[in-house]
């Protein structure tokens, strides 16, 4: 049996053995998929001895994406652009390929919504490593531009400079967003976790613009809330970016894609109980 693990510190909230064991399931691969506590200075040891007793692949999260980013032999380009690693495989030749599936995850999940990003206007909310591991794959898709607002426009501008050479993408602070007009809007904040919004004008936020929140909880999340007493029609959270990295993850270790709404559904059913 292939073995797979999830290191994290903490641990024993990720969701993503549920996930994976749903998807071996569904798929009927014989493998097993665990949580791993790591040290958080020791994830370099735990990765090495993992990998050294037959271990397959991983996933990773916090705190140890950048730390995985580093132990990787190999990097995709996404990965590579992300600056941060969530997938780890193993390759036939030993070598150590490292991934970061965020962003395809989040792209997948619009799609399987009918959330159409080609052509389209996309305000991207944030500007740390969440924003950043999502740019590339939905500059990917053809939008017809990316703006990437943060309080710190500096910030912001770090991500466009990485970035221009693959899209159209631009950063404004939030007070320069007034007027604007955007078709999709991400919040890539964690601001709804604390109950509190991420700062951008309510004027944004029409019956056709579709809102993302990258965070997700039992109940509806403080920005789509918002954005639903604003007339957003179509609001979505992170749980669906969560199912949706964690197939491309599957995907890349076991060459099958699994069917994520399926277990999308099972697990909002476990998170409302």
């Amino acid at each position: 049996m292939d073995k797979y693990v999830v290191f994290g510190n903490p641990i024993a909230q990720s969701k993503s053995p549920f996930i994976h064991t749903l998807f071996a399931r569904q798929t009927g691969q014989d493998m097993s998929y665990d949580a791993q506590l790591a040290p958080v200075d020791g994830f370099k040891e735990a990765a090495q001895a993992f990998f050294a007793a037959g271990g397959r692949g991983c996933n990773v999260t916090m705190p140890f994406k950048e730390d995985a980013f580093a132990y990787a032999n190999q990097l995709t380009e996404r990965a590579r652009l992300a600056g941060a690693v969530n997938t780890l495989k193993k390759l036939d030749d030993g070598v150590i390929l490292g991934d970061n599936t965020d962003g395809e995850g989040l792209v997948q999940d619009l799609l399987q919504h009918s959330t159409l990003l080609e052509g389209q206007r996309v305000l991207l909310i944030g500007a740390g490593g969440a924003a950043r591991g999502v740019v590339l794959p939905l500059l990917a898709q053809g939008v017809g531009s990316l703006t990437i607002a943060n309080r710190t426009v500096e910030k912001a501008q770090a991500l466009v400079e990485l970035f221009s050479s693959h899209g159209p993408v631009e950063a404004l602070s939030l007070s320069e967003l007034e007027g604007k007009e955007f078709d999709v809007i991400i919040n890539s904040t964690s601001a709804s976790l604390s109950g509190e919004l991420p700062g951008i004008p309510s004027s944004l936020i029409r019956p056709e613009v579709t809102c993302y929140d990258m965070v997700y909880g039992a109940e509806p999340t403080t920005f789509n809330v918002w954005a639903k007493e604003l007339g957003a029609r179509v609001t979505l959270d992170g749980l669906g970016m969560l199912v949706g990295q964690a197939a491309e993850s599957f995907m890349l270790w076991r060459g099958l894609r699994p069917g994520a709404r399926q277990v999308q559904r099972e697990l909002r059913r476990t998170l409302q109980k």
